[in-house]
C-alpha cells in the first residue's frame, strides 16, 4: 500500500508521553486543594450507587463536571496552551515522537487517538505535526463556558477504534496502531500491526 494509505495511530498518555495527563492538568485548571476534594467527593457520590466498583468514564465525567463545569473555555484554553507547552518540553517520549517522525518521512498519516483531553492534545498535535487528534472533548455551551460535561464519549477501549474508523469514513487503510495498556487493546485488535510502546513495552507486541 502506498505512503498515503497508511496511517500511524498513537495513544497519548504513557506511550507519547511518559505520564498521565489528564489528572495534572485538572489540577493545573482548579489547583491541586479543589482537585483532591473533587476525588473524594466522586469517590462519595459514586460509592452511593451500591456498586463495589465504578468505571473510569464514570469516574472522569464526575471530575469533570465538579471542576469545570461553568469555566470560561478562553481561561481553559489559555492554560491548555501552556499545559501543552510543559509536555513538549518535559513529558515526551523520545522513543516514540521518532517513530512518529519515521512514519512522516514513508508519507504516512498520523493520528493521535487518546482518553486524554483535546484542549491541550491538539496543540501538541500540530508541534509534532500530526495530521488528526480523536481525543477526549469537553462541551462548550452558547454562553462560551464550559458545561461540565464531555462532548461525546470518553475515548478509551471500544470507542478508540470505533473513533479510528469514523475518521478514516470507509477508506482503505494499513494501520499501525501504538500503545501501552489495556485501554488501547481494541485499538490494537483494529489494526494490521499492534506494537506496544511506553511504560509498558517489556511485555511485548499486543
Amino acid at each position: 500500500m502506498s505512503g498515503d494509505g497508511v496511517v500511524a495511530a498513537f495513544d497519548f498518555d504513557g506511550t507519547l508521553s511518559t505520564r498521565d495527563n489528564v489528572v495534572p492538568f485538572l489540577r493545573r485548571v482548579a489547583g491541586s486543594r479543589a482537585t483532591m476534594a473533587a476525588f473524594v467527593g466522586t469517590a462519595a457520590y459514586l460509592g452511593r450507587s451500591g456498586r463495589s466498583r465504578w468505571n473510569r468514564n464514570e469516574v472522569k465525567a464526575e471530575l469533570v463536571h465538579r471542576l469545570l463545569a461553568d469555566r470560561e473555555v478562553a481561561e481553559v484554553e489559555s492554560i491548555a496552551r501552556a499545559f501543552a507547552d510543559d509536555i513538549l518540553r518535559h513529558h515526551l517520549r523520545d522513543e516514540a515522537v521518532a517513530r512518529a517522525d519515521w512514519h512522516r518521512t514513508q508519507g504516512h498519516r498520523l493520528v493521535i487517538i487518546s482518553a486524554s483531553f483535546g484542549t491541550y492534545l491538539h496543540p501538541v498535535a500540530a508541534h509534532l505535526r500530526f495530521d488528526a487528534v480523536l481525543a477526549t472533548e469537553l462541551e462548550v455551551g452558547d454562553d462560551g463556558r464550559l458545561t461540565g460535561r464531555l462532548a461525546g464519549a470518553n475515548v478509551r477501549g471500544p470507542e478508540k477504534a470505533r473513533r479510528l474508523d469514523e475518521w478514516l469514513g470507509g477508506a482503505p487503510a494499513y494501520v499501525w496502531a501504538y500503545g501501552d495498556s489495556s485501554g488501547d487493546k481494541e485499538l490494537w485488535a483494529r489494526a494490521d500491526r499492534a506494537v506496544r510502546l511506553g511504560r509498558h513495552a517489556r511485555r511485548g507486541t499486543s
